[in-house]
C-alpha cells in the first residue's frame, strides 16, 4: 500500500492505493467522520489484477479541507471522485464502492457518467437521512428535523477537541467501537487508535460536520441550512432514486450489517426515532413524523432497479454492524471480488 497526495482540477487530494498502476481501477469511498484508511486493511488479500484507490473526501482526513454545497447533495463529493480519476490518467470506467455517505455519493456519481460496477454499502437512504415518510415524502415541506442540527453538540464538541478518552456515550471512541461495526466485534487495539486519529481529523463546525441550520416552525424546531455535511445529506438535497432510470445500468452490489444502527428501519440517531422515544420532547406523532424506514426504503428502491432490468445483489450480515468490511472483513472481502470477477 501507498499513501500519496495529488491536485486535482477541484482540490487536493490524500489517497491510500495498491495494486498495479495498469490494474482494473476501483474506488472506494468513505462515510461520514472516516477517511480512506478504513479500507486499507482489506487491500493484502485482493487479486493482484485490481488497482484499489481509497481517497479522502472534502472535509475529512488528509485532503485539502475545501467546504462543500450542500444544495448539491453529494455531487461535490461525486466530482471530486472524477477529478482524482482524471489525475490520476485512468481512461476507462471505474468500479465504486461506497460507505454510507459514500454509497450516496457513488450513486450521484453513476447519475451523470458511466461506471463498471456499484458496491452500496450500508448507504444512505435513497431519500436522504430522516425526515421522512416511507415512500420518501418529507413529514414537513422544509424538511425539518433534519441538517446541521441534527448532530448532537456534546459529540461535535468532543471531535472538535480531538477527545481520544472513552468516556461517556458521546466520546468520538466510544462512537467509533460501539456504531462503526458491531460491539461484539474486537478490533486490534492499535488498529483502533490509528482509525481515531482519522475519525478525529474531520473538520467540524458549518462548513464541515455537522454545518448550519435554520429555525423551523415545525417540530423539532430546526431544517436544514445552506453548509456542512448534514445539510448534504438531507433529503432535501440528497435523492438518490434516479438510479432506476439509468439506461445503461450498471451492476449493483448492496451489503449491510444487520445491526447498524447509523443507517436503519428506527435508527436512534435519527430524529423521528428520537422523538417516539420521547428524547426529543413534542413528537408529533407517527403519522405525521415517523421513524425513519431505512432499509426498507434501500430495498425498495433497489428491488425497482432490479425490476427495471438492473442487475442487484443484496446481502445482509447477520451480526455486524455499520460497517461490515471490518466485522465481517474476510466474508465481505470475498463476496466483493467475486462480485467484481463476475463483472469483468
Amino acid at each position: 500500500m501507498t499513501s500519496d497526495t495529488i491536485q486535482t482540477s477541484r482540490l487536493r487530494t490524500h489517497y491510500v492505493e495498491s495494486g498495479p498502476e495498469d490494474g482494473i481501477p476501483v474506488v472506494l469511498l468513505h462515510g461520514n467522520l472516516s477517511t480512506g484508511r478504513f479500507y486499507e486493511h482489506l487491500f493484502d488479500g485482493a487479486p493482484e489484477r485490481y488497482r484499489l484507490i481509497a481517497p479522502d473526501m472534502r472535509c475529512f482526513g488528509d485532503s485539502e479541507p475545501l467546504p462543500l454545497d450542500p444544495s448539491r447533495g453529494l455531487a461535490d463529493w461525486a466530482d471530486d471522485t472524477q477529478a482524482l480519476i482524471e489525475a490520476l490518467g485512468i481512461e476507462r470506467p471505474v468500479h465504486l464502492a461506497g460507505w454510507a455517505t459514500g454509497g450516496a455519493a457513488i450513486a450521484a456519481f453513476a447519475l451523470d457518467r458511466e461506471v463498471a460496477s456499484l458496491t452500496l454499502i450500508d448507504p444512505v437512504s435513497p431519500y436522504g437521512y430522516g425526515g421522512t415518510h416511507a415512500n420518501g415524502t418529507p413529514c414537513f415541506p422544509d424538511w425539518a428535523g433534519t441538517g446541521g442540527a441534527a448532530g448532537a453538540p456534546e459529540f461535535v464538541s468532543r471531535l472538535a477537541n480531538g477527545d481520544r478518552s472513552g468516556e461517556g456515550a458521546a466520546s468520538p471512541r466510544t462512537v467509533l467501537t460501539t456504531a462503526y461495526w458491531s460491539p461484539d466485534h474486537q478490533e486490534d487495539p492499535e488498529r483502533v487508535e490509528m482509525l481515531l486519529t482519522e475519525v478525529l481529523k474531520s473538520v467540524t463546525g458549518d462548513d464541515g460536520y455537522p454545518g448550519d441550520s435554520i429555525a423551523s416552525e415545525n417540530w423539532p424546531g430546526f431544517a436544514p441550512g445552506t453548509r456542512g455535511i448534514l445539510n448534504a445529506l438531507s433529503g432535501k438535497h440528497c435523492n438518490w432514486t434516479g438510479i432506476v432510470d439509468l439506461d445503461p445500468k450498471p451492476p449493483i452490489l448492496w451489503t449491510h450489517g444487520s445491526e447498524d444502527i447509523v443507517v436503519a428501519d428506527g435508527s436512534p440517531w435519527e430524529v423521528g426515532t428520537l422523538g417516539k422515544l420521547g428524547a426529543i420532547p413534542g413528537c408529533p406523532g407517527e403519522d405525521v413524523f415517523p421513524p425513519q424506514p431505512m432499509v426498507g426504503q434501500i430495498r425498495s428502491v433497489l428491488q425497482r432497479y432490479r425490476d427495471a432490468g438492473g442487475r442487484v445483489e443484496m446481502e445482509i450480515f447477520d451480526g455486524s454492524g455499520h460497517f461490515p468490511p471490518i466485522d465481517a472483513a474476510e466474508r465481505w472481502s470475498a463476496m466483493f471480488y467475486a462480485f467484481l470477477d463476475s463483472v469483468e
